[in-house]
């Protein structure tokens, strides 16, 4: 069964998604002008108030007059950022380097540039087409298909396959990777291990998506410039052998030896399906998160899950591509995944490599872990609001698929990752390539706002006399 996912995986991989993703990504920065490029100062901008607001939203609910809750775009973003963050950048940077060559380093980077503009058109889709829900919006890629195409079908195909993607496999990566670290690091059973991680998950899925909240804004910046910290400092320590490992990338990226052999095929699949595993640009994940924020203009939104691709793949996957490549392991060490990245943390930093990367999987992973059950969990809403059922994918995708993924073998888990991932990002290329044309004109419309000296931009649902009467989350 695993040599059977595997070549299908291979085949569809290689020949359609790949040509799919960055077809879509140059189309996309090329009818925004350039958006990811252009508009980092203000995704910047955006980014720093929203997180102001967060810390003021938090004070008020506090008081008597702060009942009213919802999610801020920091925290939407955090969330976003604590799926993204994880296992793909300490494991799958390791993976794509073990079996692409460096040179898949170098595709990771293309496929973020690219992809940012992907990820900017999704999440501003899934904002413009939100829905009010209890004290929060709900929203995504089902929900835009349902009330924009208006292709029942496809809708409920997607999101039975995000369900599957998140909810379920992508936890099970996460599980094995954090079981691996912790029986490499200090020989810890992965079946003790898989249900400590299980019962923790479940305390925190069934406090719903403002406990995942709150604990995503808290853990994302300890885990991530934890982890940059020790990177940079790894990194400034050999900096003399840094122009080695980018003359390393590029020459692994193009080389003629690379295209005699058959490796430049590998360096572009292993580095475009570990980057997009990494950040998600075009998968259809983020956006679900995305449409929970409360902003003023959908563009907002967009600019900012827009950033965490640059975030996960261009800074924190970079720190431990470098590592990785500084180490010389990769090409010389049997290892594959996390116990890669602690081999080439070891040779750096000695014994004591292997036990932080085993604490910072251990974050990085479980916030992904519970981040990942919220995709799933919006979704299921979409097709159903029965409670028996969300109580049972509660219990599947926080404790079933976490303890499967501690036992299963790491080729297994990835297998079944790589082919909802296949499925399901295609499902969204598809909805968004056919409704990209509101996101350009609401970016037109926020430019114009912006021109005009208005600070804050704010959108209403007059912009779009044809589909005003399914645009409920907006005035």
């Amino acid at each position: 069964m695993n040599e059977w996912i595997t070549a299908i995986n291979d085949a569809l991989w290689t020949y359609v998604l790949v040509a799919a993703l960055v077809g879509c990504g140059l189309w996309f920065t090329w009818r925004t002008r350039f958006v990811q490029f252009r508009m980092v100062g203000e995704m910047l901008r955006l980014l720093t108030d929203s997180a102001v607001d967060t810390i003021e939203t938090q004070v008020k609910e506090k008081g008597e007059e702060g009942r009213r809750r919802h999610i801020s775009s920091f925290q939407a973003f955090a969330v976003s950022v604590a799926t993204r963050v994880g296992t793909g950048n300490l494991a799958g940077v390791a993976s794509a380097i073990a079996i692409g060559g460096p040179g898949a380093v170098f595709w990771m980077w293309v496929i973020a540039l690219i992809g940012s503009a992907t990820a900017f058109v999704e999440s501003t889709l899934a904002q413009l087409f939100k829905l009010r829900h209890k004290d929060s919006f709900i929203g995504g890629p089902a929900y835009y298909i349902e009330r924009g195409l208006h292709q029942h079908w496809m809708a409920i195909t997607f999101a039975v396959l995000i369900t599957a993607q998140f909810g379920l496999s992508n936890n099970s990566i996460q599980a094995n990777t954090i079981c691996a670290a912790m029986q490499e690091a200090f020989g810890w059973s992965p079946v003790w291990v898989g249900a400590v991680l299980a019962a923790l998950a479940l305390f925190i899925v069934f406090g719903g998506i403002h406990r995942v909240a709150q604990v995503s804004s808290v853990m994302v910046p300890v885990m991530a410039i934890g982890y940059l910290v020790l990177a940079v400092v790894i990194i400034v320590m050999n900096i003399h052998e840094m122009p080695h490992v980018f003359k390393l990338i590029v020459f692994n990226a193009f080389g003629f030896e690379q295209m005699a052999g058959g490796g430049l095929g590998a360096a572009i699949m292993n580095g475009v399906k570990r980057g997009l595993f990494s950040n998600e640009a075009g998968e259809g994940s983020a956006p679900n998160v995305a449409a929970t924020a409360t902003v003023s203009h959908p563009v907002k939104q967009g600019l900012i899950q827009a950033l965490g691709v640059f975030t996960d793949t261009l800074v924190v996957c970079s720190c431990t591509a470098f590592i990785i490549l500084i180490s010389g392991l990769y090409d010389a060490s049997d290892a594959n995944g996390i116990a890669l990245t602690q081999s080439a943390m070891e040779s750096k930093v000695g014994s004591a490599g292997p036990v932080f990367v085993a604490i910072a999987i251990l974050l990085f992973a479980f916030s992904s872990i519970i981040g990942n059950y919220y995709y799933g969990e919006a979704n299921i809403r979409f097709i159903t609001q029965s409670k028996s059922v969300m109580t049972v994918y509660r219990i599947f995708s926080a404790g079933v698929m976490v303890i499967f993924g501690a036992l299963a073998s790491f080729e297994l888990a990835w297998n079944i990752v790589d082919f909802f991932m296949l499925f399901l990002t295609a499902c969204n290329l598809i909805a968004i390539t056919l409704l990209g044309r509101y996101v350009f004109r609401l970016l037109d419309d926020y430019r114009q706002q912006k021109r005009q000296g208005i600070k804050d931009p704010v959108f209403h649902r007059d912009l779009f006399p044809e589909i005003k009467d399914v645009l409920e989350g907006w005035k």
